[in-house]
């Protein structure tokens, strides 16, 4: 559950980079899509494809079976998709492992570097919990319009240390399509009981149960797959291996 903890934290800070504000996190004002890659110094992969367009984001895991995270800034809401189902959480609770929870302490511009083709500012970043529980640092390679093409950073709490990297590929500004951000037709809203076991672990019966509905669904509508479809991307799609990595069981 630790890497998961962190993994949401790091996965909010992709999505909205730092700046000398703690308290106010900018809004990329352009479109934009990507390939996001987050690793851990213990080996821990987590593969993601990531949209964002004014006030929305959208962060896929899994392809077309696994899970997707669709965070709605002017609703202040996030509906987390698995299967044909998904749930909504209150941003003001879904962000509680995010940087809300962080005092910005430092930040330096170091100098400009070329990341996967993208011209970005290299800038380090340090960061300590409100609570005085904890704190972060490292380096930020920011685009000019914003976009968090990379970073290396390592946290704290207590005596226990991680370092998290993450870099995004294949970065397309472009116009994005409103339906990315839009729960689709046919999914069913459920409260967190209906997706969470004992301890607050998910269901992975019910979790596997969804994704074989929706699996069956497009087999019987004659859909395919296809490369150029949101979430098909070359990624990883056994639910069971993504929930095992995620949550170490």
């Amino acid at each position: 559950m630790k890497f998961l903890r962190h993994a949401t934290m790091w996965s909010c800070v992709m999505l909205a980079p730092l700046t000398v504000s703690a308290t106010s996190l900018p809004e990329v004002q352009v479109d934009y899509s990507a390939d996001s890659t987050m690793e851990t110094e213990g080996g821990m992969t987590m593969k993601s494809r990531i949209y964002h367009t004014a006030n929305k984001d959208r962060m896929e895991m899994g392809g077309a079976d696994g899970m997707t995270s669709i965070i709605r800034k002017d609703k202040k809401v996030v509906w987390q998709l698995m299967g044909n189902m998904y749930m909504e959480m209150p941003m003001d609770a879904s962000s509680q492992s995010g940087m809300d929870t962080f005092d910005l302490v430092e930040q330096a511009e170091v100098g400009q570097e070329t990341i996967n083709g993208v011209k970005t500012t290299k800038s380090k970043v340090v960061a300590v919990k409100k609570d005085g529980s904890g704190k972060f640092g490292g380096f930020f390679w920011t685009t000019k319009e914003g976009i968090t093409v990379k970073m290396d950073m390592l946290s704290k709490e207590g005596d226990k240390k991680m370092r998290m990297t993450s870099e995004l590929t294949n970065l397309k500004i472009e116009k994005q399509n409103p339906a990315l951000f839009e729960i689709p037709d046919g999914y069913t809203k459920n409260d967190m009981g209906a997706l969470m076991g004992g301890a607050g672990m998910p269901n992975l019966e019910e979790l596997r149960k969804n994704a074989e509905q929706r699996r069956a669904g497009r087999k019987q509508a004659g859909e395919t797959q296809d490369s150029g479809k949101s979430g098909d991307r070359d990624l990883p799609v056994d639910v069971n291996k993504m929930m095992k990595g995620l949550f170490g069981k």
